[in-house]
């Protein structure tokens, strides 16, 4: 359930673009103050969106030591009158702010899983995107085929690992 909660508090996430300030805290349980030394978390300030990962008990990101770990982000279908490829980017700038709020850019993006229903309708404009976020050098990426995503229309699953910026 973890899984699924994280899919899809991510797609409320990515399409509504929230792209405000959210709060790099130690989110942790009382009597783990060790934990907050070595673990922070990127939560939404929006009090729906934040309430709902609590709930779930999932961040948008954690930072452990130099690392930033993103959730899963999904791409629902394009917006009416939105192309592909435009929503490959507003998902990206969504990606750049969660990015930016732990103290990373996409110049330190490491890794780059995604997850695709259908892997060779949504390559071509997410690489088209992507490379211009994602400049040498580059980081690792898999594209993975999937049967389906945890929306029901959801197109692609992006997640992130970074480094925390210099």
């Amino acid at each position: 359930m973890h899984r699924s909660a994280t899919r899809f508090a991510a797609t409320i996430l990515a399409s509504a673009a929230c792209t405000g300030p959210a709060l790099a805290d130690a989110h942790v349980e009382a009597g783990s103050e060790q934990a907050s030394a070595d673990k922070r978390t990127i939560m939404p300030e929006d009090p729906g969106a934040r309430g709902f990962m609590e709930q779930f008990g999932f961040s948008e990101a954690v930072i452990h030591g130099d690392t930033v770990y993103l959730s899963g982000v999904i791409l629902g279908p394009a917006q009416e009158g939105e192309t592909q490829e435009e929503a490959f980017d507003r998902t990206f700038q969504y990606i750049g702010s969660i990015l930016e709020r732990a103290g990373s850019s996409w110049d330190d993006v490491l890794d780059i899983t995604t997850y695709h229903v259908d892997i060779d309708a949504s390559m071509p404009a997410l690489a088209a995107v992507k490379n211009r976020y994602v400049k040498a050098p580059f980081p690792a990426w898999t594209a993975i085929d999937v049967d389906r995503l945890y929306t029901p229309d959801g197109v692609v699953e992006i997640k992130i690992t970074a480094r925390v910026g210099e």
